[in-house]
Order: C-alpha cells, then sequence, then structure tokens
C-alpha cells in the first residue's frame, strides 16, 4: 500500500487534473508501482521507464556516452537529462526522472555515498533538482525516496493545473 504523502499526492495530481510520467534507474519502477496503487492511478498516472543500467539510458534516451562517462549515471546532471528527454517519450504534465545509490558497487565517493539520491522534475514552466541523502536498506532508502518525490509534487503544483 502506498505512503500517505503517496497517496495525498495521487489526490492532489487528479484534483487538479495532471499526469506525470518518470523516468527510473535506482528505484527500478518502484515509483511508479507506488503511484499506480493510488485509487486516481488511472487518471494521472502515463506511464515510466526503468533504465537501471548506464546502457539503456545511452540506448533508450540517448543520453550522451560522454555525459555517463564524465558526470556518472547517478548523478545530478543525468538525472535532468533524462527528465528533459522522457517529455519526447510520454506525453504528461510532469515528468520526474530518478537515479541514485541504493547498494554500493555504484559510483559511490565519499562525497556521494550509497544513499544518495537524485530527483528532477520537468514541468511545462519550470525545472526542480534535488539531492537527498538517505539511510537505512535499499528499500528503505527507496522507499524514503519515493516519499520525498511525493513532497516534491505537492511543492511544485500550483492550485490551478493550468500553471504548471
Amino acid at each position: 500500500m502506498p505512503s500517505t504523502i503517496v497517496m495525498q499526492c495521487s489526490q492532489a495530481l487528479s484534483e487538479r487534473q495532471l499526469t506525470i510520467a518518470f523516468v527510473e534507474s535506482a528505484t527500478a519502477g518502484r515509483l511508479s508501482a507506488e503511484f499506480s496503487m493510488c485509487p486516481e492511478s488511472g487518471s494521472i498516472l502515463k506511464g515510466g521507464l526503468v533504465c537501471y543500467d548506464a546502457s539503456l539510458k545511452e540506448s533508450i534516451l540517448h543520453v550522451p556516452k560522454d555525459m555517463l562517462r564524465h558526470f556518472t549515471p547517478e548523478s545530478a546532471e543525468v538525472t535532468r537529462e533524462l527528465a528533459e528527454r522522457l517529455q519526447t517519450f510520454i506525453p504528461a504534465d510532469l515528468h520526474i526522472a530518478v537515479t541514485g545509490l541504493t547498494c554500493p558497487g555504484g559510483s559511490e565517493t565519499p562525497e556521494k555515498p550509497v544513499g544518495t539520491m537524485f530527483v528532477h522534475l520537468c514541468t511545462r514552466r519550470k525545472s526542480v533538482a534535488i539531492r537527498e541523502v538517505f539511510s537505512g536498506s535499499p528499500e528503505e532508502i527507496v522507499l524514503q525516496c519515493i516519499d520525498r518525490i511525493a513532497l516534491l509534487i505537492l511543492s511544485e503544483i500550483p492550485v490551478a493545473s493550468d500553471q504548471v
């Protein structure tokens, strides 16, 4: 069952007649799945792509190989690129990308430890990036990140849907 904040976010999107689409890496489809279990899912959720492996970010969404190599697949820059490129694949009012490190073995460093998650939200009028560091098991990190994404959406959607 989705968290309370995800349920509230889903309801707020529905009330404003807004739709969402996701491109997921570290959350591996869990973000879309959580929103799909909300009663309003049929009217708000357009779909999502899971590009867990860096090669899919390149081959499906055409993120330049040099960008992946320079910034790493788990970075603010690549996450923004994913959100922007998703717009050409899935029409929606809000496009959200998420990458990050839920367990060791990726591009973690002392400055970017396991638990670091990158989120990027694109609407017709704005682009918002967040970087958060969560702790716990991989599942706990993913669920905390999903709740943070729901909070981000709630903070960014206006009262009137024509302002998105």
